[in-house]
């Protein structure tokens, strides 16, 4: 049982030389599988996909252009105007429809009608719109968030209590 040289191998017996443990023989190394290369590439197509849908999906593909002037502003509703030949329904809000609009099921905004309507009007004045466009709804109408000399129509329209906020999210 003598010292061993750190150069000279260590004896066979364990027992001798305590703490010497021989590594295990290093073999050829071991590639990625296959399969998880696709998994990554079909990770990546799965995302380009996503960008892509969320991009045709955006409110300014629903609805043409995102944002619109609106010169001559002519008022609906409570809740929707007429812009030239585009129909524009205030986002977020909804107002009391006039008599027979309401469709039978429907829950339909409680509230007079005709005050809604001649508030929307006093809030429109007669100067030019700006509107960004936010969907499309079901009748065909652009959807939009509108201001006329920097007020906010649909939280216009909410303060005063002309209408409720409904269909979508305002901060007013």
């Amino acid at each position: 049982m003598g010292t061993v040289h750190k150069f000279k191998r260590p004896p066979k017996n364990q027992q001798q030389f305590r703490g010497y443990r021989p590594k295990p023989p290093r073999g050829p190394r071991r590639r990625t599988p296959r399969w998880w290369q696709w998994k990554w590439l079909g990770l990546l197509v799965i995302l380009a996909l996503a960008i892509i849908l969320a991009l045709l999906r955006s409110p300014s593909a629903a609805a043409g252009t995102q944002d619109f002037a609106c010169t001559a502003a002519q008022v609906v509703d409570g809740d929707t105007l007429r812009c030239g030949e585009r129909r524009v329904r205030l986002y977020g809000i909804d107002a009391p429809e006039l008599p027979g609009h309401c469709r039978p099921g429907r829950n339909c905004t409680p509230g007079d009608p005709y005050a809604s309507t001649a508030n929307l009007r006093a809030l429109v004045g007669s100067g030019s719109l700006q509107c960004e466009a936010k969907d499309t709804d079901a009748y065909g109408r652009t959807v939009a968030r509108c201001t006329s000399r920097g007020q906010d129509l649909s939280c216009g329209q909410v303060k005063g209590g002309f209408a409720v906020r409904r269909y979508g999210w305002i901060w007013c």
